[in-house]
């Protein structure tokens, strides 16, 4: 596995936890581009009681307020699930090049479980995945997540 994934998942991971600890599901978010973080976020749909407050989306926001440009192009998203259908087609709107993921999510998952909008050749932009970065990890903080809501 590439190095900087690791590092970056690390900090989605982190924004996950900090998304549980306030009673979101905890998925995190980070946007790079050129080795700097330009967009972090948890989920906040809850919170905001807003069905689009992803993690996901929010970081994508974040960078392009950042960059001042709803192109992302040269950026990567690391995300500790599987991206749903909304939080895929933000990503190919959004041009990021690369989406790195960790969890899979057979029930809504976007990217490759159910379909692959990422990836389809319909569209006008296709995005680079790499799953299964700290998985493991992604997928237990989701599953102690959900056994303590039970």
């Amino acid at each position: 596995m590439d190095d900087s994934h690791d590092t970056w998942m690390r900090l989605a991971l982190a924004a996950a936890r900090s998304a549980g600890e306030r009673g979101e599901v905890p998925v995190g978010a980070v946007v790079v581009c050129d080795d700097q973080v330009i967009g972090e976020a948890g989920n906040q749909t809850e919170e905001l009681q807003d069905p689009t407050a992803h993690a996901e989306m929010l970081a994508l926001r974040v960078a392009a307020a950042h960059l001042g440009s709803w192109r992302l192009s040269g950026a990567t998203l690391y995300v500790t699930l599987e991206p749903c259908a909304m939080c895929a087609g933000a990503s190919v709107l959004a041009r990021i090049d690369r989406l790195v993921f960790g969890a899979d999510d057979p029930k809504a998952g976007m990217c490759g479980s159910l379909a692959n909008l990422a990836q389809d050749p319909r569209l006008n932009h296709r995005i680079e995945i790499v799953r299964n970065v700290r998985s493991g990890e992604c997928g237990e903080l989701l599953k102690t997540f959900f056994r303590g809501r039970r």
